[in-house]
């Protein structure tokens, strides 16, 4: 077994069971890619065992830290049916749903999400990769279904040094698929859209935003990066007399108007605009408009905290456009889904917009990712996602 030595005083994060060490920690010691390699500290002793990764600056990232474990086809079974299994407890209104979250299953680089009967994953790093033909079958086995997609082709699986790959990984079926969420039905392409077709992290925050909508009777909404129309069709199903709704995705919008008439609302009800949302906020300003309720997701801004200070500006100023557009008593659902931007920054970050727009708003709930995105107590890096619910005064 290969063995990587940590430098002095960089044991720590291990002994705290965090499961990534980086390159700048590592005295000496390599692997080939996805190789399983015995961490141990400056003075010898035993720490993890974790997938090399030689091209990524997490330079290994740990399965277990127990030294008595073997890293094998077994072990990756009873990952996958833990993680399954543990899905079961949480509370979810849906037939589409996360699987496996990464390291805070146990399985750093793995993410897989159910639809209905369909499987797609994204094998992300180099262990996953090495493993991915074992981790495919095992998912297939516990869940019982009969099909899994790959799509493993977003930025992150380059920086591990991996060439992208998407494609019916087990057996094959349509690629155009529909949810059930809420009592909403929601259609999804997984070999064309974001992430692994839809944005499952948000199922409670449309929820919640429906319920707003409904219970403070809010008629005028402006939805933000709509993406497929999750948020609209939330805020109709709360009672709204209209949303207007902007992306710069042309294909995203025609699925989102499809989306809105398939849950029988009228058409005329939905407004959708193909533009850049900063500018048009800028024009809505300009025209007078405003708003009873507002929602903010957008795309990520900042990967890790080195890119923070670029996407705070970003952050700072649509919420800033964005409360200005806002009646008073009106609601702003605003989130982050950068994992270089911690809850508290970002809180900030509004509250900054808010003394640049010269308002001020209760902040009534905090948001995160629905339960099937889990953060765990050894790995608070999986919070990736964060929310604010602001009422105007």
């Amino acid at each position: 077994m290969k063995t990587l030595r940590l430098k002095d005083g960089k044991e720590r994060s291990l002994l705290r069971r965090h499961p990534w060490i980086f390159e700048s920690a590592i005295a000496r010691g390599g692997a080939d890619p996805g190789e399983t390699v015995r961490i141990e500290s400056q003075a010898g002793d035993f720490l993890a065992w974790a997938a090399f990764s030689p091209a990524s600056k997490i330079r290994a990232r740990a399965w277990s830290f127990d030294p008595a474990q073997r890293i094998d086809n077994v072990l990756m079974a009873a990952k996958v049916a833990t993680a399954i299994r543990a899905r079961a407890r949480f509370d979810i209104h849906s037939d589409a749903m996360r699987l496996v979250h990464g390291e805070s299953d146990g399985l750093p680089g793995l993410i897989v999400d159910r639809y209905g009967d369909t499987l797609v994953a994204q094998f992300l790093s180099a262990g996953a990769e090495r493993w991915k033909a074992v981790l495919a079958d095992a998912l297939l086995a516990e869940t019982g279904l009969p099909r899994l997609y790959e799509r493993s082709d977003t930025n992150s699986r380059a920086l591990e040094g991996l060439q992208p790959a998407s494609g019916w990984l087990r057996g094959d079926g349509p690629t155009e698929l529909t949810l059930h969420e809420h009592g909403w039905r929601l259609t999804l392409d997984i070999a064309t859209g974001h992430k692994t077709g839809f944005y499952l992290d948000q199922r409670d925050s449309r929820r919640k935003f429906a319920d707003q909508v409904r219970r403070l009777k809010l008629q005028r909404v402006l939805n933000c990066y709509c993406y497929t129309g999750g948020f609209t069709v939330a805020a109709l199903t709360g009672g709204a007399a209209h949303v207007t709704s902007i992306d710069s995705s042309a294909p995203a919008l025609q699925r989102a108007r499809a989306n809105v008439e398939r849950n029988g609302f009228d058409p005329a009800r939905a407004d959708f605009l193909d533009a850049d949302v900063n500018a048009s906020l800028r024009r809505l300003i300009e025209e007078g408009r405003t708003f009873d309720a507002i929602v903010l997701d957008p795309p990520k801004l900042a990967p890790t905290a080195a890119h923070a200070d670029r996407a705070a500006r970003a952050y700072k100023d649509i919420n800033r456009l964005a409360l200005k557009l806002l009646e008073p008593g009106g609601v702003l659902f605003t989130f982050s889904c950068s994992g270089g931007i911690s809850a508290d920054l970002f809180h900030k970050i509004v509250a900054s917009a808010g003394a640049d727009a010269g308002v001020d708003g209760y902040i009534t709930e905090r948001l995160g990712g629905a339960p099937d995105h889990p953060m765990t107590l050894e790995f608070p890096e999986g919070e990736y996602l964060k929310g604010l619910v602001v009422l105007k005064k």
